[in-house]
């Protein structure tokens, strides 16, 4: 089944606004830059590309499932092991922000959620209505949770943030799984059994369609391979402005 240019497109758009947001707040970080990355302009255009780069994640389960599930057997474990890898990969985002950015290291990012977001949501790739439902629920409690601060941490990964948590990057199961959540149900709404059910002209023969495609297409391998260097070359200007004065503690 073909691919379709316009989401990979829009996940090109995603991962290079992404890669933009970590350039600033790693700045910002180690004091080369002088603003608040938590409010104002940043705070909503990380989440933005937060929110368009987990949505996306839906819509292509849809596709994907489309493609994968009249095949007998070995669908279950596809889904699961998928979802484990990238969580996996997650865990090495948090072991090179541990490194550099020490109590603001990401203990349950992008990779993270996407991981366990493909695990649960395997159960309900068919699934319309129910799906859209199920996500406006997810998003309200999480924006719910989100007006509290709580003195344990056992639960941060589900969305009860602590009120001395302020990671580099922290989106919880609630309410961004239910992001992936209207994904299902705008792509099985689109793009029934994996085929587009609206008119949209070609631009797949533009040359910047075709870049933003290539990185939508390769985002995962661009996000692991950007933040452990972005954050190198940072750290290393700010050692240099700093004359080598070491990691921020």
């Amino acid at each position: 089944m073909k691919r379709y240019w316009e989401i990979d497109s829009l996940r090109g758009i995603a991962i290079i606004m992404m890669i933009l947001f970590h350039v600033v707040y790693d700045l910002v970080y180690f004091g080369i830059l002088n603003c608040d990355i938590f409010k104002g302009f940043w705070w909503f255009f990380a989440r933005i590309t937060a929110m368009l780069f987990i949505f996306l994640v839906g819509v292509s389960l849809t596709l994907s499932y489309s493609r994968v599930k009249k095949i007998e057997g070995g669908v279950v474990k596809k889904y699961f092991f998928r979802g484990l890898r990238i969580f996996t990969w997650g865990l090495l985002i948090t072991g090179v922000t541990w490194i550099f950015l020490g109590k603001k290291f990401v203990l349950f990012g992008v990779l993270h959620l996407i991981g366990i977001s493909i695990i649960l949501a395997y159960p309900l790739l068919e699934f319309r209505f129910l799906n859209l439902f199920l996500g406006l629920f997810v998003l309200l409690s999480g924006f719910y949770l989100g007006g509290f601060r709580f003195e344990f941490y056992w639960l941060v990964r589900l969305g009860f943030r602590p009120g001395d948590y302020y990671p580099a990057d922290y989106l919880p199961i609630l309410p961004w799984f239910g992001w992936v959540l209207l994904g299902l149900f705008f792509g099985n709404f689109l793009y029934k059994e994996g085929i587009r059910r609206f008119e949209l002209k070609r631009l797949d023969n533009l040359s910047l369609i075709n870049s933003l495609s290539f990185l939508g297409k390769n985002s995962l391998f661009i996000y692991l391979l950007h933040r452990p260097v972005v954050l190198g070359v940072v750290y290393l200007i700010s050692e240099i402005m700093n004359g080598g004065s070491g990691l921020e503690s």
